[in-house]
């Protein structure tokens, strides 16, 4: 009898050992970068998902890369592929992670937006080592300004232009030229090639259209792009030059032209400046504050068009043709009065 019972028993654990093992629960790895979400993100069933593409950006916490993962991953399931979004949060040495992950699990392709664009030649590297076709978004993966793989990004100059023009107007219609008390502070990401012309289109429209303006009044904070960085760099320029009651400002992104505007409330400033960001996914929010705020306009272009864009690229890639090197989004400068018209949903 104790024999028979203990047959049983035996049966009936291999029987729930088995059942254990046909759940068919994932024991993907959460992607690395600190992303909390598995390898396999999209919508496809396994079964029938091409592969995977990987998503790998610098800053995927911010409102603009969400948005631009959020269109590449539509783009890429629409196409038959999973996405796999990663936020390496800045850190080089995540970026590298996030590299050696899509590597090891064998991605179908790679879009992403570099920390440090002095790891191009490495990152490509290694992708094409592994036969991983790549697409650069926003930041180009390149070396001494050559492109390595193609591009898919903003009209960095002509944005930075139109961005001059609006604040140049601005001067001249509230008649702030040749003002002693009346400054230009252009915050900087010098350290990303995509956003030196960004600044430089700023500077040369605006000189351009104002060209009796004392370049002696034009300040520079340069910052890594973000809010945190923007405020203190240009806390420090403000500090720096009381002499200055009208600051006019802009930059290379969003983030930092915001971090600029809580530096010029701190300063009691805010009230006469005005901010002119770049992306408008976070000037939106500043056009419906009550009272208004010193972030008078932006350029908007589409974070959609760039995310959907560098997935299109990458399957010309994937098929084996030969997509263009450099594929740019336009903007408009949105204010107040026409952001929602504009930007439509994403105004909300």
């Amino acid at each position: 009898m104790k024999k028979a019972i203990a047959l049983v028993l035996a049966l009936v654990l291999c029987l729930v050992l088995m059942a254990g093992c046909s759940t068919g629960e994932s024991t993907s790895q959460p992607a690395a970068g600190g992303s909390s979400e598995p390898a396999s993100t999209g919508g496809t069933a396994g079964g029938d998902s091409k592969g995977v593409i990987y998503g790998i950006y610098k800053s995927g916490d911010q409102t603009w890369f969400l948005d631009e993962g959020a269109a590449a991953k539509e783009a890429a399931e629409a196409a038959g592929y999973e996405f796999n979004y990663v936020d390496v949060g800045l850190d080089p040495e995540k970026y590298l992670k996030a590299i050696d992950n899509a590597i090891a699990n064998k991605a179908a392709g790679v879009v992403t937006c570099t920390p440090d664009q002095t790891m191009s030649q490495a990152v490509v590297d290694k992708l094409s080592g592994a036969g991983i076709p790549v697409v650069a978004a926003d930041d180009a993966l390149e070396v001494n300004g050559e492109k390595l793989v193609p591009w898919v990004g903003i009209n960095a100059y002509a944005i930075g232009q139109a961005n001059g023009e609006w604040l140049a107007n601005y001067a001249i219609e509230n008649d702030l030229m040749g003002k002693e008390d009346v400054g230009l502070l252009i915050m900087t990401i010098d350290t990303v090639s995509s956003c030196v012309p960004r600044a430089e289109g700023e500077v040369d429209k605006f000189l351009e259209l104002c060209p009796e303006w004392d370049e002696s009044k034009i300040f520079y904070a340069d910052n890594d792009g973000t809010t945190d960085k923007g405020n203190t760099q240009a806390a420090a320029v403000i500090t720096a030059h009381p002499e200055i009651k009208t600051w006019l400002v802009t930059g290379a992104n969003e983030e930092c032209c915001i971090g600029a505007a809580r530096a010029l409330e701190s300063a009691g400033l805010d009230k006469d400046a005005c901010v002119v960001g770049l992306g408008a996914y976070m000037a939106k929010d500043e056009f419906k504050k009550e009272g208004g705020s010193c972030m008078k306009a932006s350029t908007y272009f589409s974070s959609v068009d760039v995310g959907a864009g560098s997935i299109e690229v990458l399957l010309q890639l994937i098929n084996g043709e030969e997509p263009p090197m450099e594929t740019a989004v336009d903007a408009v400068v949105v204010t107040p009065e026409n952001y929602v018209e504009v930007m439509g949903s994403y105004a909300e």
